[in-house]
């Protein structure tokens, strides 16, 4: 198993570009199985999740290069297969995506359900009601979600979601492409990768209007045709480097980002005291001081997202005063990080939704364990910021989301490395 090591203390200085956005990629690759051509994918994120999700797809039969970096070329068109290798499928969320792409492609699908990250309880029910509202019978088991054409066939419908769900809006949208009719997703998340996935499928020759409104239309086409599309910058990414330089005190700029995504999580730190530049493609971020405590509630985008959740919270743990951070989509995601920063000297109170954090002068280095991606960054920002040594072990899970996190953050003046055990 390995871990990082980080020696804290020192402001974040310097200069850090973006990778393409995971939650963007992470769909956008099951998509290319709806793709008669190759598919050139360019600002793909070298994380563990991609090179999973590769993997699979390669396993179907689809042809892979991944020569050039931060590029693949994906071609699915011989791809037969409906049933994705079992093992690969349970080590990543974002394999459900795989449900609604071999759906709208062939007409059925016999996927396992996903692994991941295990904060929060995180039911499929939504992509369910959505499978069945285009007509196809479901069976669904606690090993695998099997999808098969109903009497009357795949046909467009609408659907209008219980609950804003990304994952349940990606993967109607992805098996609605390719069926006759309309869809139209109602109460649809507006997340910039539901956007980014739109216009890739607009650029192969879908007709899909409405992305980044709570109504998503999508009329069925017959074909899809390969072509070249750049993945979006990784808002949460950014966010988080962002938020590493806010907790250490630094000065550093964000580049390839939109600003503009970014704002929910550069308006919280602006309150809480940083100074924040916005420029067309970039921001910087200046210490001014000791952080100021804040409210915060995680919400559907355009709110703060919940993956930020952890990020900030560090933060809050040695800002003045008493801040409020309130979760209201994974209520339970407070319990894979508070008691590890408790152990750094962070004080946090959690009741039910909620976690009281009255800021600490200062954090101290201590042996802590990442239980889900954020959480471990959060506890990487936790290390950066305390006095003396921190050590961060199951980082496989960091891996899973962010690319080159060690090179990055040593540009930066961190002293972080990894550590083979």
């Amino acid at each position: 198993m390995a871990r990082y090591e980080i020696h804290g203390g020192t402001p974040l200085n310097g200069t850090v570009t973006i990778s393409g956005a995971k939650n963007a990629a992470v769909a956008i690759l099951p998509a290319a199985l709806l793709v008669s051509g190759q598919c050139r994918i360019e600002n793909v994120p070298d994380i563990s999740d991609v090179r999973i999700l590769l993997s699979i797809l390669e396993g179907m039969g689809a042809k892979i290069d991944t020569t050039e970096p931060g590029v693949v070329l994906v071609d699915c068109t011989d791809v037969t297969s409906t049933c994705p290798q079992q093992e690969l499928v349970r080590k990543m969320r974002a394999s459900y995506y795989l449900m609604g792409a071999l759906l709208g492609r062939f007409g059925k699908a016999h996927v396992a359900l996903p692994g991941g990250c295990n904060f929060a309880s995180r039911p499929i029910d939504q992509h369910i009601k959505g499978f069945a509202a285009l007509g196809a019978d479901v069976e669904e088991t606690d090993d695998y979600v099997a999808l098969q054409p109903g009497s009357n066939g795949l046909c467009g419908n609408r659907v209008s979601l219980d609950v804003v769900s990304v994952g349940a809006t990606v993967n109607i949208m992805l098996a609605a492409v390719l069926i006759p009719g309309q869809t139209v997703i109602e109460n649809a998340a507006k997340e910039p990768h539901i956007v980014d996935l739109a216009n890739f499928l607009n650029t192969m020759g879908a007709h899909v209007s409405g992305a980044g409104t709570d109504t998503v239309k999508i009329r069925g086409v017959e074909s899809l045709k390969g072509g070249t599309y750049a993945i979006i910058p990784d808002q949460i990414e950014a966010g988080t480097y962002l938020a590493a330089a806010a907790a250490t005190g630094g000065n550093i700029l964000v580049k390839n980002v939109i600003p503009k995504h970014m704002e929910c999580i550069t308006s919280k730190l602006a309150e809480m005291g940083a100074e924040i530049i916005d420029y067309d493609d970039a921001i910087r971020i200046r210490s001014n001081g000791r952080l100021r405590h804040a409210t915060v509630k995680t919400r559907p985008y355009p709110g703060f997202p919940t993956d930020m959740q952890a990020q900030i919270c560090v933060c809050m743990s040695i800002a003045s005063g008493v801040s409020r951070l309130t979760e209201s989509v994974y209520e339970t995601r407070f319990f894979g990080y508070c008691s590890e920063l408790e152990s750094m000297g962070a004080d946090i109170q959690i009741s039910g939704k909620t976690a009281i954090v009255t800021g600490s002068e200062k954090l101290y280095g201590a042996t802590v364990s990442a239980n889900d991606l954020r959480a471990g960054a959060a506890l990487v920002i936790a290390g950066l910021a305390a006095e003396g040594t921190t050590w961060v072990k199951n980082i496989h899970y960091v891996e899973r989301g962010y690319e080159k996190l060690i090179d990055k953050l040593t540009a930066l003046g961190a002293q972080i490395r990894r550590i083979e055990d």
